[in-house]
């Protein structure tokens, strides 16, 4: 079965390992040669399944992107109840992915070069990164605004509010090395709060 991202189990595995290296050994660990050692496959298929190294850390960061869950649902079958259901699903698993080692060790690699002229990680972590995850959530939002059960002008700036509750300075402290297991004790009802707080904002009211 392949992953959610169209990637067979094979091809997902060989990704879990080159963020694993990133992980363990930073950008220098992250070469093809490191990678198909690893995963125990060739160059010439992670080649032909990335193309360079480049294509490599894009379809890494799509693939844990794709980690943040957003259920297709369409407006005819939302109520308030699911509507909140699938809004703190897709909550906590933000929480989840954004303070995992490997989405840390991604912000924190690209907050390094950011300082270098045309950080190409920190565009490819916006480009397959997060607005892949904010087009998914968006979609979910517009459908509660045709269900009638929300309320807003822009699907961007509604988004935008959302991320902001869910996220707020919890992940700047997680990348300043804050105690992150003491803070995930708190997702579920960080998540839950926050969506809440969202619909005290955009829900439609009766």
């Amino acid at each position: 079965m392949g992953t959610v991202t169209g990637l067979t189990e094979r091809q997902g595995a060989v990704l879990e390992e080159a963020l694993r290296l990133l992980v363990e050994g930073g950008e220098k660990a992250l070469t093809t040669a490191g990678v198909a050692r690893a995963a125990n496959c060739s160059k010439e298929s992670l080649y032909k399944w990335f193309g360079d190294r480049d294509g490599l850390l894009s379809a890494m960061i799509a693939y844990q992107a794709s980690k943040v869950r957003t259920l297709e649902v369409s407006a005819e079958a939302l109520d308030a109840a699911g509507l909140r259901a699938h809004l703190v699903a897709f909550a906590k698993d933000l929480l989840d992915v954004l303070s995992g080692d490997v989405s840390l060790a991604l912000n924190r690699l690209a907050i390094g070069q950011a300082s270098r002229e045309g950080s190409k990680l920190g565009r490819l972590l916006q480009e397959r990164g997060r607005r892949p995850i904010g087009r998914r959530a968006g979609a979910l939002l517009e459908a509660g605004r045709k269900a009638g059960l929300l309320a807003f002008d822009d699907a961007d700036e509604a988004y935008g509010a959302l991320y902001g509750l869910v996220v707020s300075d919890w992940h700047l402290r997680m990348l300043l090395g804050e105690d992150a297991a003491a803070m995930k004790m708190d997702f579920s009802r960080r998540a839950e709060r926050a969506v809440d707080a969202f619909l005290a904002l955009h829900g439609r009211k009766g």
